[in-house]
């Protein structure tokens, strides 16, 4: 490609969509049922305005911030992702560019490359969990993290069944056996360098998850997604369970009630991301940028709040940034930009939000982004969702 550069994330996800196979590309873009909570992450941000100054703004910006512990150099976190067989480093590439543009990482414990590789690569890797498997499964999967050098223990709980589309889902095998490479052929000759990259890799797109084995064999994407099926859905005290055997910096993925981020509190974690899984879950949720205000609002004096759905421009960052959020976690944004241009692809993406936040603060008349708060912002009167406003926490069970 003569300009590898993307000026847009609008533009790495053309690219994405371009060099990807029909059925990698829609497995990324995901989202369920009718896709309302996908559409509503990406087209809420759009009714925030901003009031900008004209002078006496300043010459130079501070962009960084400090999340779960960690100083990072702009406040874009990186999501944790399942299975990224868009190219053949996977969240090796997503976490040295991470590195090189001086963020963290959140690692997911359905990625297809060890927490041991890829804490090499970032040593600000936050390793992500769903509740599955049991206690004593799960402290020895946090005991292999945090012997990794995992820094940050991040359990997502926002997962259902929600799975059709009205779009259609894309087949994705279990394995790549030679039946599915036979049935997978004709999308695939037709995307010759998404195919090269892994021809020149010598290996294939890897389908298992390595980071839920001790020994043996890794289990497939389906198998580890039958474990979490099979496993009863967790209470309030094995949230604290989780944050006393982790020992260390803890965020709950995946809050939208205030009910719920007060439990939160309760149950210790040191963060919480007011999120509603892209979109892939629940659909006729809000979204997410229209329920931070009220969760930071809650428990924002407490406990850290960040929040991730429908980031795709630096102006979006500032957004939930004056809404109180400390940082925003990308998802689908990186993933184009991996899809695109491998490792260049991602830090590409992360320089596209790293140069918008600092323009929008720079006509915004704001020296760094600790000074953002609702001022810099106008919000309708009917753009706030508040969800779990008068919760009886003594009466709730778990």
């Amino acid at each position: 490609m003569a300009n590898a550069w993307m000026e847009t994330v609008a533009e790495a996800q053309r690219r994405a969509k371009k060099r990807l196979p029909g059925s990698v590309y829609s497995a990324l873009l995901a989202g369920s049922e009718k896709g309302l909570s996908y559409a509503d992450n990406i087209n809420a941000f759009s009714e925030l305005q901003f009031a900008p100054h004209v002078a006496g703004n300043h010459a130079e910006r501070d962009l960084g911030t400090r999340v779960m512990g960690q100083d990072i150099a702009l406040p874009v976190l990186i999501s944790p992702t399942g299975v990224q067989a868009v190219h053949p480093d996977g969240e090796v590439a997503v976490a040295r560019a991470a590195a090189a543009r001086g963020t963290a990482i959140g690692l997911s414990s359905f990625a297809s490359k060890p927490v041991e590789e890829v804490t090499a690569a970032n040593p600000q890797t936050f390793y992500q969990m769903y509740w599955m498997g049991g206690r004593d499964v799960m402290a020895a999967r946090m005991e292999r993290a945090r012997r990794a050098g995992a820094v940050g223990l991040i359990a997502t709980l926002d997962w259902s069944f929600s799975y059709g589309r009205d779009w259609g889902s894309p087949a994705i095998p279990e394995k790549l056996d030679l039946k599915a490479m036979a049935q997978f052929a004709p999308e695939v000759i037709t995307k010759p360098r998404w195919l090269l990259n892994f021809a020149r890799s010598r290996s294939l797109p890897d389908l298992t998850t390595p980071n839920l084995t001790q020994d043996g064999p890794a289990p497939t994407f389906f198998g580890a997604y039958f474990e979490w099926m099979q496993s009863p859905p967790p209470t309030w005290d094995d949230i604290a369970w989780m944050v006393r055997e982790w020992g260390g910096p803890f965020m709950l993925k995946g809050v939208s009630r205030i009910d719920d981020a007060q439990r939160a509190v309760d149950a210790g974690v040191s963060a919480l991301s007011v999120s509603n899984h892209g979109g892939n879950n629940l659909d006729g949720t809000p979204g997410a940028i229209r329920m931070l205000g009220p969760v930071v609002d809650a428990v924002g004096e407490q406990i850290e709040v960040v929040m991730d759905g429908g980031v795709r421009r630096g102006n979006d960052v500032v957004k939930a940034l004056a809404l109180g959020a400390k940082a925003v976690m990308i998802g689908r944004a990186y993933l184009w930009g991996l899809a695109a241009n491998g490792q260049a692809g991602v830090e590409n993406v992360l320089d596209i939000l790293r140069g918008g936040i600092d323009s929008t603060l720079l006509a915004l008349g704001v020296g760094s982004v600790q000074e953002l708060n609702r001022e810099h912002i106008l919000v309708p009167e009917d753009f706030t969702r508040t969800l779990g406003a008068h919760p009886s926490r003594a009466l709730a069970t778990d």
